[in-house]
């Protein structure tokens, strides 16, 4: 496993199955900026806001050409084996969800702070130990990261429009002095 961050904004993404996971899945892909479109039998949560749409019928084959990333979340087995055999065929990633064996990549446990992300996983083995541990992690955490990585974001913008480059900043002692104001302020 190799973790990314993944930039979705306006990526169009397929959601598969309306339960209690597949919207809590929907709706982070839609907070992410994806353009999700979900499809569903049965409607048996309440559905995200902001989706693209939303198809209230069975899953046919052909459902997925088109789509960067997919979930299924549907909770039948024969119907995955369907939508498994549908992504291999178009080159699709695909997330089967309680199905980390079949599954090309996995939804971690996010803390977000501003634009830091701190994500944890288990590889699909526990996303129950990947939510305590991402807890644990962001109990520890500095209450103003949001805005010491804004702070660095114009640092960096300044050197930039400069023309000078940031390869020399010892970023590692500014941040420091970021983190230790930000810590005396509180």
């Amino acid at each position: 496993m190799l973790p990314l961050a993944l930039k979705l904004t306006n990526k169009a993404v397929l959601v598969i199955g309306a339960g209690r996971i597949g919207t809590g899945k929907a709706r982070l892909l839609v907070d992410a900026g994806a353009r999700v479109t979900m499809i569903a039998r049965d409607v048996l949560a309440e559905l995200p806001h902001g989706l693209a749409s939303f198809d209230q019928r069975e899953y046919r084959d052909g459902d997925l050409r088109g789509y960067a990333l997919v979930v299924s979340a549907t909770g039948d087995a024969t119907l995955n084996d369907r939508v498994v055999e549908e992504a291999r065929r178009e080159n699709v990633w695909l997330n089967v969800v309680d199905d980390p064996q079949r599954s090309d990549f996995y939804f971690t446990a996010v803390h977000r702070a501003g634009e830091v992300v701190v994500s944890v996983s288990t590889e699909g083995a526990s996303p129950a130990l990947a939510q305590e541990l991402r807890s644990m992690i962001a109990e520890r955490l500095p209450n103003n990261l949001a805005n010491v990585a804004q702070q660095l974001r114009q640092e960096r913008a300044d050197f930039h429009a400069n023309g000078s480059s940031t390869e020399g900043v010892d970023w590692r002692s500014r941040i420091r002095d970021l983190l230790s104001a930000t810590e005396l302020s509180r």
